[in-house]
């Protein structure tokens, strides 16, 4: 075995160790299967956002893990139930009123209100794909249309006909009475509205392949189970599929984490055995709240995209599955820093911290080197006392702080560059507040700027922060983090900011004079 290879198998990395039990997994199944199945679902009821793309990013940092200690091969299915039928109308869409008419039906038979797809559900599935395609996972797309359509679901139907009462059984346990009394796993879809019907079942023949019913009106129907003319409630349709496909294993928000032993007795019952499993904590809104397709609150994976790279989300996501975050626009700038952090710590680690560093998880074994040679928190404050409107005006500032640098050279941070300046003008500049010093502060901020004028040290960021840090212990503040704090109220308009000595490095020091000179006359405040 491998250094690697035994590294891995004792990594504490959450990916290894979900890849370790589905390894023992692989090694005691009796079943004669020549890949590990990853899944992940998807509900194309509105636009796809972050917590979709992030159960896909986690759901292949195990299976790279995986790959990293076993030889067996990987798929990767992304399914779509594009078949579930449209229960409200999403508000973060054109013209929603015009979708009314067409509640209950599947979201592939619900026309685009964007114009652009055969369908709606069509249209969130493309956007899907074009997210995931944007980071380059390796997955194959299902949609739950073409599966039931096409067949390929007929198997697990009729099973699931042939196995209808301990399939109920296991069902009605989890309902409210009322409930129970109209509640069948089979939806019917209308051959004349074409709606998805929630209707008991009057029989349920497995032999005939067909299901009885009244539909809405009373008439009594009967239909096939197969070709699509029939899909599966939620709920056994999630332990169905682990049957069909025949999925090894699943990770999914921890709002399904109650229905785990319902999708596990649903796929055993199909004849299968239930997969691995994983639960994460929910993202949360900049509120505290529950992130929502159909209302559009949080980030959506365009929005991040606007202002920092897809490496730093990757990095986002890598980050303590199991615990809630809140993910609004305020946590990308901490994200783009932390990730270019351990892309920089990578190259000097030894293989057990290089497996535990989240940029193996995000970049395998080709992780790049970072040519971030300004923090992105710095490149925001310079764009701010700039006031940027384009990258072109940080390059300036750069090149005299690194004057090897260039666009050319260093594209991550001309992207960066790009992303500080419009992230500056969306987010800083509007709450941008700047306040008159107190006159502790004052004496402060005064002694530094003569201190600057003074300085011969050039621009060496640690230099200038030991200065900094200086005048702050002589003039005594207590504790000193309240000096740092002052200096970014008055000289940034922000209650946070970077080193300040770098910062002085790289907007330079007759420059910080002026700023400071500035501040002291109570200009920056007017």
């Amino acid at each position: 075995m491998s250094d690697l290879r035994t590294e891995a198998m004792q990594s504490k990395a959450w990916p290894f160790e979900e890849a370790r039990k589905l390894l023992k997994r692989a090694e005691k199944s009796s079943e004669k299967k020549d890949h590990v199945l990853f899944e992940t679902g998807y509900g194309p009821s509105g636009l796809p956002h972050l917590g979709t793309f992030g159960e896909v990013a986690r759901t292949t940092m195990v299976r790279r893990a995986f790959e990293v200690i076993s030889d067996i091969p990987t798929r990767l299915i992304c399914f779509s139930d594009d078949l579930d039928g449209m229960r409200k109308v999403p508000e973060n869409v054109p013209d929603p009123a015009a979708l009314r008419e067409h509640l209950q039906k599947p979201l592939t038979s619900v026309p685009d209100p964007f114009g652009t797809h055969d369908s709606f559900g069509d249209h969130n599935n493309a956007m899907l794909r074009r997210f995931l395609d944007t980071f380059g996972f390796e997955y194959e797309f299902y949609s739950a249309t073409e599966f039931y359509g096409s067949g390929q679901f007929d198997e697990i139907l009729l099973k699931a006909a042939e196995n209808y009462d301990a399939i109920m059984a296991v069902m009605l346990k989890s309902l409210r009475e009322e409930r129970r009394a109209t509640y069948s796993c089979f939806l019917p879809i209308h051959p004349e509205t074409g709606r998805v019907m929630y209707v008991p079942m009057k029989s349920v023949d497995a032999k005939a392949g067909t299901i009885t019913f009244d539909d809405e009106d009373g008439t009594e129907m009967t239909l096939p189970l197969t070709g699509g003319n029939v899909k599966l409630q939620w709920k056994p349709d999630f332990g169905a599929r682990w049957a069909a496909l025949g999925v090894d294993f699943e990770m999914y928000g921890k709002d399904h984490s109650t229905n785990t032993p319902i999708y596990d007795s649903i796929c055993r019952i199909l004849g299968a055995k239930a997969p691995e499993h994983f639960t994460y904590e929910l993202f949360l809104d900049e509120k505290g709240g529950k992130i929502s397709k159909s209302t559009g609150n949080g980030l959506t994976i365009d929005e991040w995209l606007t202002y920092a790279s897809t490496e730093s989300l990757s990095y986002f996501m890598y980050l303590k599955p199991k615990t809630a975050k809140r993910m609004h626009f305020d946590v990308i700038p901490k994200a783009v820093d932390e990730y270019h952090q351990q892309l920089r710590a990578y190259a000097d680690q030894d293989t057990a911290k290089r497996l535990a560093n989240p940029v193996f998880h995000i970049h395998g074994h080709n992780v790049p080197t970072s040519d971030m040679v300004v923090p992105f928190a710095m490149l925001l404050n310079l764009a701010s006392v700039a006031s940027a409107e384009d990258k072109a005006q940080l390059w300036g500032f750069i090149q005299r702080y690194a004057p090897e640098a260039s666009a050319e050279t260093h594209p991550g941070l001309d992207d960066a560059a790009g992303f500080a300046v419009r992230y500056y003008n969306d987010f800083v500049k509007p709450t941008k507040n700047y306040r008159a010093p107190d006159d502790q502060e004052r004496a402060a901020i005064a002694d530094l700027c003569e201190r600057l004028k003074l300085w011969e040290g050039g621009l060496d960021a640690d230099a200038l922060q030991s200065m900094v840090f200086a005048v702050g212990k002589e003039h005594e503040f207590d504790p000193l983090r309240n000096w740092f704090k002052a200096l970014y109220e008055v000289l940034l308009g922000a209650s946070q900011g970077p080193r300040f000595g770098g910062f002085i490095a790289l907007y330079g020091v007759d420059e910080t004079i002026a700023l400071i000179e500035q501040a002291l006359a109570g200009q920056l405040v007017s």
